[in-house]
C-alpha cells in the first residue's frame, strides 16, 4: 500500500513542475546576493529543504491541506520531480541527507507511536511548538526502504543533522528532561550530551570543517520564564518566542553566544568558509510576524539584511559548493498559509 501510494505522489507531488522556471520578479528590493530565483514548489506547507553533496537534489517536508500530516519528500532540482520517503503515517520533521554519501537520510517521525497525525497544538496557551514524544530519529535509504530505528526514548528525539565527513549525527533530545543537544554515531550507539543548561537547544548544524556546531536556543532567566518554560514541557510544549544563536566546537566546549536581541532568531547555518552564519530573525518587525533572512559573523558583528519580504523568508541552507542558497518563503502564495521553496544563486 505504501508503495502504491509513493507512486500516486510521486506522480501528482505537492508543487512539482517539469520545468522550474526563473522567478527573478520575486527578488525583492534589496536582496542584491540573489541571482536567477527559481520557485521549486507551489502549493501547501513546505520548509526545511536541504542540499545533498553534489547539489542535485533535495530532502524537505510537507503537506498540503488543515488535516494532513508532513511527511519527507526528495526533490530532482534539475526536473522538479518530488517523491515521498517516508512512511505516510504519523507525522514527519526534520530530514536531512546522509554525509558525505547521498545513499541514505534521516528524519523524524511518529509513526511507530500512531499511524494518525498527532493533536495540533493547543494555541489557547499562545504560539507553541509540540514537541510530540512519539518523535524519534530513524535512518532509511535514499528510496525510503530499510528504516533502520536510531533512537528509541519515551520522549522527544528530532531535529537530527550529519556532520560533513559523515562520522557524527547531531539531534534535540528530552531524554535527560530538559531539550538538550546530543550526538550518536551514525548507527544510533556512543549518544554523547552536549548541552545541559535549563532551555531549549535545538536545529543544530555541522560547519563544513566539521570543528564548530551553530545551534537555536532559548534560555529562561527569570523565576516567571523558568516556571512557564517547565510548564510547557511537561505539556510537551515550547514557546519559541525569543530564540539565539550560538556556536560551540563539535566537543561542546566553548559555547558562545552569537546574537543579542529579543528576538525570534532560528534556522543557523554557516556559510562554507565558516565565518559567517545565515539565519531567520524577526528582529526588524516590532509585531514579531515577519521573518526574513540575515547574516553575520561567527563573532557577532557586520550583521546584513539578505532578504526583505514582507512575509516569511527561513531555512537556509548553501549547497556544499556555495554557489546556491535554498531557503523557504511565503512569497508567490497561492492561497494563505503556503511556504514553498526557493532555490537562488549566490553572489
Amino acid at each position: 500500500m505504501n508503495k502504491i501510494l509513493t507512486v500516486l505522489l510521486a506522480l501528482f507531488c505537492f508543487g512539482c513542475d517539469s520545468s522550474p522556471q526563473y522567478s527573478n520578479e520575486l527578488i525583492q528590493e534589496g536582496e542584491k546576493h540573489f541571482k536567477n530565483l527559481r520557485q521549486l514548489t507551489f502549493s501547501g506547507e513546505n520548509a526545511e529543504a536541504y542540499f545533498n553533496l553534489d547539489g542535485t537534489k533535495l530532502i524537505y517536508q510537507a503537506h498540503d491541506g488543515d488535516s494532513l500530516c508532513d511527511q519527507i519528500y526528495i526533490m530532482d532540482i534539475k526536473t522538479g520531480v518530488s517523491e515521498m520517503v517516508s512512511t505516510g503515517n504519523g507525522t514527519t520533521t526534520c530530514s536531512y541527507f546522509e554525509y558525505p554519501k547521498t545513499e541514505s537520510f534521516i528524519y523524524a517521525s511518529t509513526h511507530l507511536g500512531s499511524k494518525s497525525c498527532p493533536e495540533k497544538p493547543d494555541y489557547s496557551k499562545g504560539y507553541v511548538w509540540k514537541l510530540y514524544p512519539d518523535f524519534d530519529v530513524f535512518k532509511a535509504s535514499s528510496n525510503g526502504s530499510k528504516i533502520e530505528r536510531l533512537t528509541d526514548s519515551p520522549n522527544y528525539d528530532a531535529e537530527a543533522t550529519y556532520a560533513f565527513d559523515g562520522s557524527k549525527i547531531i539531534y534535540t533530545s528530552m531524554v535527560s528532561g530538559d531539550l538538550d543537544l546530543w550526538t550518536m554515531l551514525p548507527d544510533g550507539s556512543q549518544k554523547t550530551q552536549l548541552t545541559s543548561r535549563l532551555g531549549y537547544d535545538g536545529g543544530a548544524f555541522y560547519s563544513r570543517d566539521n570543528k564548530k556546531i551553530v545551534w537555536r536556543s532559548y534560555y529562561p532567566e527569570t523565576e516567571k520564564e523558568k516556571n512557564d518554560y517547565m510548564y510547557l514541557l511537561k505539556t510537551n510544549s515550547i514557546r519559541p518566542m525569543a530564540l539565539q544563536i550560538w556556536t560551540m566546537n563539535a566537543d561542546g566546549s566553548n559555547k558562545k553566544q552569537v546574537t543579542d536581541n529579543n528576538a525570534a532568531n532560528f534556522g543557523p547555518f554557516f556559510f562554507p568558509k565558516g565565518d559567517r552564519i545565515i539565519f531567520s530573525s524577526n528582529m526588524h518587525d516590532k509585531k514579531g510576524r515577519d521573518f526574513d533572512l540575515y547574516a553575520i559573523d561567527v563573532d557577532g558583528s557586520n550583521l546584513e539584511r539578505i532578504t526583505f519580504f514582507e512575509g516569511f523568508d527561513g531555512f537556509p541552507m548553501f549547497s556544499y559548493d556555495g554557489k546556491y542558497l535554498v531557503f523557504a518563503s511565503n512569497r508567490n502564495q497561492k492561497k494563505r498559509g503556503d511556504t514553498n521553496i526557493f532555490l537562488a544563486e549566490w553572489r
